[in-house]
């Protein structure tokens, strides 16, 4: 897991015209970090307004902040530029709300060599597209090897051992309309708390590499609405091997629920056996199937046992009729979750 270095000039590049930023002093400061790559909690406590007690990353200077340091006494407005600029937390200060800055604060950014920013936004619209746009840039990342696809609307990663086929199910699946996020190295992002997103690297977009074809554009073989850049993940395949002993040890109810962390988040997880004659793109289909019939909250093993319950507390089967209900209750409970 690592986070993505974001420097001073990084930040300005990025937001310059979205914020309508100009760059007034402290250019030798360019290659300050916005958060050292080994905070052991990224993104904590990066913009917001002047603060002395627990400063930002990067401190904003609004109306209320002018108007607080207009009141202080010339000893104890110096004290509190001289804060501000010599700070080891603070990475650039901005000056929001179109104010005139003063030729002390510019003196001050350029004696430290830290960027000092002007905008004529608000300050609470940069504090709040500052931290839409950190959150993002300095999430943590990790690189899987595998294919990432989207099933029915689903983020899917296919892993398994080189040469187990996850290209050739790729494909399959490709023929059958859903899309290639990524193959090979796949770049998940930790936007949330629970919240992966999976992309490909600019490098390998739109590429599928299947042994004996070689390199394949999807794109252009397959069109446009073949690929697509991100998806969030929601279920992960892990391709096996047929092998005597294990298939023997199997639990084929499969009670216990598999998971996966990827950036210390838990990910659903099924393990499917690669062998002959069976259809490895019909069964990822259906995990999807059964995955989002988990997400409405039904369950088919519960159901299952309560069916066979029932059948050994009444000494004979259920109705019918009385089934048919019961599944259909069932049924509408989970679709209702989801209404």
């Amino acid at each position: 897991m690592t986070t993505p270095p974001v420097t001073a000039h990084d930040f300005f590049e990025a937001q310059s015209v979205l914020l309508k930023l100009k760059w007034i002093a402290g250019e030798t400061g360019k290659n300050r970090l916005l958060e050292p790559t080994t905070a052991k909690y990224p993104g904590m406590a990066l913009v917001g307004h002047l603060n002395f007690v627990h400063p930002n990353r990067i401190q904003v200077i609004g109306e209320a902040e002018i108007a607080y340091l207009s009141r202080l006494d010339k000893k104890e407005y110096e004290e509190a530029i001289r804060n501000l600029f010599t700070c080891d937390k603070t990475s650039a200060v901005i000056v929001a709300n179109g104010r005139n800055i003063t030729p002390d604060l510019i003196a001050a950014a350029d004696k430290t060599s830290l960027a000092l920013f002007s905008s004529s936004l608000p300050s609470p619209v940069v504090i709040d597209h500052l931290q839409y746009y950190l959150t993002r840039a300095l999430a943590p990342r990790i690189t899987v090897h595998g294919v990432y696809m989207e099933v029915m609307g689903m983020g899917v990663l296919i892993t398994g051992e080189s040469g187990i086929g996850k290209s050739e199910l790729a494909l399959e699946l490709l023929s059958r309309n859903h899309r290639l996020i990524a193959d090979d190295a796949v770049e998940f992002v930790r936007v949330g708390p629970d919240v992966i997103v999976g992309q490909c690297p600019t490098l390998l977009s739109d590429y599928l590499e299947v042994r004996g074809l070689g390199i394949l554009d999807v794109r252009l073989m397959f069109g446009e609405t073949a690929v697509r850049h991100k998806k969030k993940l929601h279920l992960i395949v892990r391709l096996e091997t047929i092998q005597r002993q294990k298939m023997s040890k199997i639990n084929r109810l499969e009670s216990k629920q598999m998971t996966r962390a990827i950036l210390d988040v838990e990910i659903p997880e099924v393990a499917l056996f690669v062998g002959p004659g069976r259809n490895l793109a019909v069964l990822v289909e259906t995990a999807i199937r059964a995955y989002i019939l988990r997400m409405w909250g039904f369950d088919p093993l519960e159901d299952f046992m309560k069916r066979h319950q029932e059948h050994m507390n009444n000494a004979g089967p259920a109705h019918p009729a009385r089934r048919d209900a019961l599944a259909g209750e069932a049924l509408r409970r989970a679709r209702s979750k989801v209404d």
